[in-house]
């Protein structure tokens, strides 16, 4: 799931700001913290759409 949350915020912007304001807001352990709260962020998706039967489309979801 983490490695699967770097991908995204590489390529959703959405994920990537989210990244950042984590990555900015503690100065240790950095890069692990925010990346494994995009991955949370990324399970809370994926729980949703599946419960609900939609498919992802950036912009409208998450």
């Amino acid at each position: 799931l983490v490695e699967a949350a770097n991908c995204v915020r590489i390529h959703a912007k959405e994920y990537a700001d989210f990244y950042c304001k984590k990555y900015n807001e503690v100065t240790k352990h950095q890069h692990k913290r925010a990346l494994v709260l995009t991955a949370r962020k990324l399970v809370r998706l994926v729980f949703a759409l599946l419960s609900k039967g939609q498919i992802y489309q950036p912009g409208g979801n998450g």
